[in-house]
Formats: structure tokens, sequence, C-alpha cells
């Protein structure tokens, strides 16, 4: 594997890419490039994965944003959205998927807004209610009174919320993990929402962030 590299760079726009090589425990090639664009309506991540080998690839990706409550606030102080239906329950020792639970009713029901409190959550969420342009949102408001908006478009099906409960003290509930993946926890043993990605096809994958 070569190391991260600019592709393209311009004043509000950059693009970085490196090639997956083969290894006796991934023997799949692959060209990926990540780009960030700065705009009037944020800030916009896009994946790219391009298999260039001669077989199918088995494909997910994930990314790891961490939403700010604000510079002397924690996340008990916050008011949290996001819209899905069905989150998927782990085993307490590794947080291996077990299975699923509808939200309504519970404790991780967060389909309207209200305040995070105490809670702790690290859970990955699916069947997420999406607007007109296909985007799944995630608004946290915070007590300075902006509110940090993360979208996903519909190549990433599945959103982990985290609490960051289990960090270093000082990063202790400083920030929530919205992390739109296109596949959810353990897909390649399980094969859950793989992507297959033929000889030369390309995935793409994109979502974005503003501050209202």
């Amino acid at each position: 594997r070569r190391p991260v590299a600019p592709l393209e760079r311009t004043s509000n726009r950059v693009r970085v890419g490196t090639r997956l090589h083969p290894t006796d425990r991934w023997p799949f090639p692959l060209d990926i490039s990540v780009e960030y664009e700065l705009s009037d309506d944020g800030l916009t991540v896009e994946t790219r994965a391009r298999n260039i080998g001669e077989a199918a690839c088995p494909y997910a990706c994930g990314q790891h944003p961490y939403l700010s409550p604000g510079p002397e606030a924690t996340l008990d102080d916050c008011t949290l959205a996001f819209e899905a239906a069905t989150r998927i329950e782990t085993d307490p020792e590794r947080q291996l998927p077990t299975g699923t639970a509808p939200v309504e009713g519970s404790e991780y029901d967060f389909r309207c807004p209200r305040p995070i409190g105490a809670l702790e959550m690290d859970y990955a969420f699916t069947h997420l209610k999406r607007d007109a342009d296909g985007r799944a949102w995630v608004n946290l408001s915070c007590p300075d009174g902006h509110t940090v908006a993360l979208w996903a478009d519909e190549a990433y099906p599945v959103l982990e919320i985290y609490t960051a409960d289990t960090l270093a003290p000082e990063r202790r509930r400083r920030g929530l993990g919205a992390e739109p993946m296109t596949a959810p926890p353990n897909a390649l043993a399980t094969g859950e929402l793989i992507v297959r990605l033929e000889p030369d096809e390309e995935h793409v994958a994109r979502w974005g962030v503003r501050l209202r």
C-alpha cells in the first residue's frame, strides 16, 4: 500500500487517494479516493472505490466523524434527533451483532428531538428515514444555540451512534460519533449488505456536515 497522496487540490477542495495492493489476508486490489469539499452548504465528503482486479471484490466502508457539542459543553447538555426505525443489538463482550430491535418506545428512539442526558449509546441503526434528496440526517442541537447536522446519502444504509463513554476522561462525552456505514458491524463475516464490486466497477458514497 502506498501512502495517501493529494490527487487534486483547489482553494476549497482536496482529493486524496491510495491503492490497496493484494495481500495474503486481503487478495483484492482497490483504488480508493476521498474528496473533501467546503461550500456554503458545509463540508461534503465523497469516497470512491474501484475494483482494479480481475475478480469480484467484497466491499464496505464507513466513516468516523464526531459532532461537537461546543468547547465548554458535553453531550449531556445537547438535544439529539435522527430518524431510524431499527437498532442493531450487540453482545456486551465484543459488540458483535446479535439481532435487531425496533426503537419505538425505547430509550433509543430519537425520531423526535429530545435531550441525550446521561444515556450511553454505541449502536448501529438502520431503516433510516430520508428526505427528498435521499439523505438521512443526524441533528445535534447544542447549548450555544447552534445545531450540527450530518447527512448521509443512500449508499450509507447504516448509522452508528456513539456517545464516547469509553474514551479517555478528558474526551469522554465531548463529541457524538455519527458514523455513516455501507454495511453493519461484522458484515464481512455475515455478508449482510456487502457490496459486490465487479472488475472495473466503482462504488461512490457521500456524506456531509453543516452548522445551522
